[in-house]
């Protein structure tokens, strides 16, 4: 029974959830660093919230952890880079709290234009300031998103509501979803010239960070007025600071700063700016979902292999998982025999997929070949991590696909190349069991087992015999033989299914056969 420890606060649910799909579950909440790095070896998965670290250091100590999951986003308490090292799976939750976190931002969208936090506080003070607190409509005005994904996309539909025009900014934003959604898509300066609020819905990577700094609110309106309910560190808060005092921005609402828990910052005390302690996510209804979705998430990828919501490995869903299963165990016969058949460095690998399983969720295949070729050759190999030591080791990796196949209903061809020479292994499924229908272009059909001779040999008469007799010399039995050729005398393959591991001196008799090019010994 996997088993998994809760370090943050969770909903009960999340217990319960975990137990009724067969995962055992400790909630251990307030540890120390220590005290989790000495008991995470326990334990197939994590289920944190911000509050926990999971540094590289409490990664090396967890020798069994599979995966961590996260209620909520942001994963910037996650060594990702040292999971993916460690082929562990990190999960978030980026749909639970999506709802919540956009109507925070237009909360503090309506808050920033009518001064409330401003004038609740100077009413309360017992002064009656009607003229102080002027006000701007959001009827008619421009609304700049930057990132325009499911959290942004939320507040534009919302700010189209209000009457508001909306143009995005989004890389990853096509021109269909926008009209789709109802906005305009812009580049980054045309935003930062037509808007009269900002809102930010990014993450927080090499390219978004500081997006807006000086010379991003030179560009910008004067009175403009920006909103960050996204990451901190997306805003200058220097510049932005500048910028408020100068007057060139009219106001700014925060509810995540460069450093958190912000005891302190060069923000606060400036009239113009609203701050929130990071509240996007905290609703009842938002709480609940986030640790409701980790609890299911963790629990279907521990009991079902399905992945969904990682950040560092192809997504397969509860659904896909049955349907690829027959496959994902061809694909990493496909990678482990080409792993074993080819000498020397790595240094391309293509993947044909053809027919049905072109069809199909092709990057979770991709993985586990590359996992069945890598672990021929290196220890702690997973599909987590074996695209990351792919490209470590400068392995360019190529895929195609087709719809059609021309002999089989579905195939999977893996070539490996070294700079040399190549060799290519083609399988298929007969109904749902794996099968090699093609060695170097060779036709060579075989079911594969744990023990097998590949002998490549030259199609001459009396080598099967030789062979036979060598292996009976050997008290070696033979559970299945498989030929394939070219033509009559040229290359051929031979691929023999034996009840135990061949030792070395019998692999070197078969070798010194006549017509034997070359022979190895495979275990899948």
């Amino acid at each position: 029974m996997p088993k998994v420890l809760i370090s943050d606060d969770l909903s009960p649910r999340a217990v319960e959830i975990f137990r009724e799909r067969g995962v055992d579950v400790d909630m251990k909440v307030g540890l120390k660093p220590d005290q989790l790095k000495a008991i995470i070896g326990d334990y197939d998965g994590l289920a944190i919230r911000s509050a926990t670290k999971v540094t590289k250091e409490i990664l090396e100590a967890a020798h069994a952890l599979k995966v961590v999951g996260r209620a909520g986003i942001g994963v910037d308490n996650v060594d990702i880079p040292a999971a993916t090292a460690g082929g562990v799976v990190v999960m978030n939750t980026p749909f639970g709290n999506s709802i919540t976190t956009a109507e925070h931002a237009i909360a503090l969208l309506f808050a920033l234009a009518r001064d409330i936090p401003q004038a609740n506080a100077s009413t309360h003070a017992g002064k009656w300031e009607k003229s102080r607190f002027m006000g701007v409509e959001l009827t008619g005005k421009v609304l700049g998103v930057i990132g325009c994904g499911n959290i942004g996309s939320i507040v534009a539909d919302r700010a189209l509501g209000l009457k508001m025009k909306v143009v995005a900014f989004d890389p990853f934003l096509t021109a269909e979803r926008a009209t789709d959604i109802g906005v305009e898509k812009v580049e980054l300066n045309d935003l930062l010239a037509r808007a009269d609020f900002i809102t930010l819905h990014t993450p927080l990577t090499d390219q978004t960070r500081g997006i807006i700094d000086a010379k991003a609110l030179a560009l910008t309106k004067p009175g403009i007025r920006i909103i960050n309910c996204a990451r901190g560190g997306l805003v200058d808060e220097v510049a932005l600071k500048a910028a408020v005092e100068s007057g060139h921005v009219a106001g700014a609402a925060l509810d995540v700063f460069m450093v958190e828990p912000a005891k302190e910052n060069d923000l606060f005390g400036l009239e113009q700016v609203i701050c929130t302690p990071h509240l996007g996510a905290s609703t009842s209804e938002a709480q609940e979902n986030v640790a409701l979705q980790v609890a299911e998430q963790m629990a279907d990828f521990l009991m079902n292999g399905a992945v969904v919501n990682a950040l560092n490995t192809p997504s397969l869903s509860a659904e896909d998982a049955p349907k690829l299963r027959p496959y994902l165990r061809l694909a990493e016969q496909l990678g482990s025999f080409a792993g074993q058949v080819t000498e020397g460095g790595i240094g391309s690998i293509t993947i044909e997929y053809e027919g049905h399983v072109a069809g199909l969720n092709q990057r979770p295949l991709t993985a586990v070949i590359l996992k069945g070729l890598l672990a021929t050759r290196l220890e702690t190999v997973n599909m987590v991590n074996a695209p990351a030591i792919a490209r470590q080791h400068d392995i360019k990796v190529t895929e195609s696909r087709s719809d059609q196949s021309s002999d089989y209903q579905t195939a999977i061809r893996v070539t490996v190349g070294n700079g040399k020479d190549h060799r290519s292994i083609t399988g298929t499924l007969f109904g749902d069991k794996p099968r090699i229908v093609s060695i170097d272009g060779v036709p060579t059909e075989a079911e594969l087992t744990a023990h097998m001779l590949l002998i490549e040999n030259l199609d001459k008469p009396g080598f099967i015999g030789s062979l036979g007799r060598t292996l009976g010399d050997g008290q070696i039995n033979i559970a299945g033989f498989h030929n394939g050729r070219l033509a009559a005398g040229e290359k051929a393959f031979c691929l023999v299914s034996v009840d135990q591991r061949i030792d070395d001196s019998l692999l070197k008799r078969i070798g010194h056969l006549p017509n034997v090019v070359s022979v190895r010994d495979l275990s899948f």
